[in-house]
């Protein structure tokens, strides 16, 4: 997993990510200039740390190099994400909690990116209604429904935030 990159070296990777092509030190200081006062040495220094690092591969062209992105922005947030959900000690809570945070745009965008990931419907199984019916026998909102566990360590149902009912 990798570590999440300081402030200047996201600065410099956004730069790196944006332009999705071979860049030089020369312009992505050129770049940088237009937000801050920053020396040649510096950004060379960076990127030289991040080819380091493996976010970037370089280069030779001539007495420079030029750095190119090894993997984009967001395989990166996915890294940093799933980093983070895999070091909860309640991962299903957690994932309940950052659903909770999302707008409404960004929950349609995860119900999206749901179903890409699980790829064409399939007509459910006849026996699929059954499979899913809720338990006779539960008795609060934590027990379970068919094989999935709802609830949290607080005892909150995630079925209950905004747009996680499904549609």
């Amino acid at each position: 997993m990798p570590r999440p990159l300081g402030e200047l070296e996201d600065s410099v990777m956004t730069r790196v990510w944006k332009w999705n092509r071979p860049v030089t030190v020369r312009e992505v200081l050129e770049d940088l200039r237009q937000e801050r006062s920053i020396a040649y040495t510096t950004v060379m220094t960076v990127l030289d740390n991040l080819h380091q690092k493996g976010w970037v591969r370089r280069e030779a062209e001539g007495r420079a190099y030029r750095y190119e992105a090894v993997s984009t922005r967001a395989a990166y947030a996915a890294a940093l994400m799933n980093d983070a959900w895999s070091q909860s000690d309640n991962p299903a809570a957690a994932l309940v909690a950052f659903f909770g945070m999302m707008s409404p745009e960004q929950r349609e965008a995860l119900r999206d990116a749901v179903r890409i990931v699980q790829g064409p419907e399939t007509p459910a199984p006849e026996n699929a209604a059954v499979r899913n019916a809720p338990d006779e026998n539960a008795t609060d909102e934590n027990a379970p429904i068919g094989n999935a566990p709802i609830g949290n360590a607080a005892g909150e149902n995630p079925a209950a935030a905004e747009g996680m009912g499904g549609r």
